[in-house]
């Protein structure tokens, strides 16, 4: 699975339409709306790169509202929860 962060400025009056607009679409699993320089960042998911073009150059920077986008690609999880699934593999309860 490949991960995208991308960090999203949206049209101020417009950013909870924007958010709700990209979370609707396919390959999206989250955005969130932050504080600072950027509105919003949505982490997109995808099982290959030719898929990120489709979600975000394709649909994500077409979305009404979104004025500018700064997509950074994941190498690796380090989080625990990404870490303890990767160590159950092939491991089944019970």
């Amino acid at each position: 699975m490949i991960t995208a962060i991308v960090l999203i400025q949206a049209e101020v009056d417009r950013i909870p339409e924007v958010a709700a607009a990209i979370a609707a679409l396919d390959g999206v699993s989250e955005v969130y709306s932050v504080t600072g320089d950027i509105d919003l960042i949505a982490l997109v998911r995808v099982r290959e790169h030719d898929a990120l073009a489709d979600v975000i150059a394709d649909r994500l920077n077409k979305v009404q509202g979104v004025l500018n986008t700064q997509t950074h690609i994941s190498f690796r999880a380090y989080s625990k929860h990404d870490l303890e699934a990767a160590f159950a593999l092939g491991f089944d309860e019970g």
